[in-house]
């Protein structure tokens, strides 16, 4: 009896290609089951949720209240990296301040308010923002995505919608 025969079975019983297909689903299985994850995280670290303070800088929103439009204790979408995250709570809204610098007769610079009255429709704001995620080792996750300074977000609410920058991610103690 041949090892291979002319249809390509091994001991004129088994294909090769069958074989070949075998094999390879055996080694995905045992590579799912066996190695582990890229995440690195447990399940027990996933479902410790704390709140977390976010501090977002909006520069330039075209508004000429806005301390009316974004009320402190109201409720809004946030969306981080185009991933929506869900329902955070409006903690404190600070309005800064518009201003220019001047250059003085002796050399020096000042910060003077923004004369220019097309510039009053046009606010910068500092919010304090709050939800629930977790610490992991690589830092706070809000959602299923991470959060640090830089990172573009999303604030929506009923009558708003726009784009802003974290400057200050802070996690809270229950």
């Amino acid at each position: 009896m041949k090892l291979i025969d002319r249809y390509g079975r091994l001991f004129g019983k088994l294909s090769l290609l069958d074989l070949g297909a075998g094999v390879v689903l055996l080694c995905v299985l045992a590579g799912l089951f066996l190695l582990p994850g890229r995440s690195g995280t447990s399940l027990a670290q996933m479902t410790a949720a704390q709140p977390i303070e976010v501090d977002i800088l909006v520069l330039g929103l075209s508004t000429p209240s806005p301390q009316d439009l974004i009320p402190e204790g109201s409720t809004a979408n946030f969306i981080i990296r185009n991933q929506p995250y869900g329902q955070v709570t409006v903690k404190n809204v600070q309005v800064l301040p518009r201003t220019v610098t001047v250059s003085q007769p002796d050399g020096s610079v000042k910060a003077l308010p923004d004369p220019r009255p097309e510039m009053a429709f046009s606010s910068n704001l500092l919010l304090t923002l709050e939800g629930r995620g977790q610490i992991t080792k690589n830092g706070p996750v809000l959602g299923n995505t991470g959060i640090k300074v830089g990172t573009p977000v999303e604030l929506e609410g009923k009558e708003y919608n726009f784009r802003a920058s974290v400057i200050a991610v802070r996690p809270l103690v229950e």
